[in-house]
């Protein structure tokens, strides 16, 4: 079962080719970066800095809590960019299996949640 997923996984180069295939398309990669900017460094940013400019203030998510209790600033980004490669991933091997829908929803929903929290965030900051 892994060894199928990894072949689907290596299927999925050729749609990251610029001339071909879902992922090589202008709207996939744009999604992504847009969700690496949102999720991958809003969020992450602005999470650092409730951690260490805002002492009345802590992180609300227990998974992320316990991840930043044990390994500190570290463990924070390893959990956000572990989420980030597999909704990846899931994404790659939509693509490769030419799943519009599925190749969309994880930079899609990515996105919405790190705009979302980068929002809340700098409004926690603010006051």
């Amino acid at each position: 079962m892994a060894s199928d997923a990894m072949k689907r996984l290596r299927g999925a180069r050729k749609y990251l080719a610029p001339d071909g295939g879902l992922a090589g398309s202008s709207n996939f990669v744009r999604l992504w970066v847009l969700a690496l900017a949102t999720y991958g460094v809003g969020d992450i940013v602005t999470t650092i800095a409730i951690i260490e400019h805002s002492p009345d203030l802590r992180e609300a998510n227990a998974l992320v809590r316990l991840s930043v209790d044990a390994f500190g600033i570290y463990g924070l980004a390893l959990l956000k960019y572990a989420v980030f490669g597999i909704t990846l991933a899931i994404s790659l091997v939509a693509a490769a299996d030419d799943d519009e829908f599925f190749a969309y929803l994880p930079p899609v929903v990515l996105s919405l949640v790190g705009t979302f929290t980068m929002v809340y965030n700098v409004r926690l900051l603010i006051g």
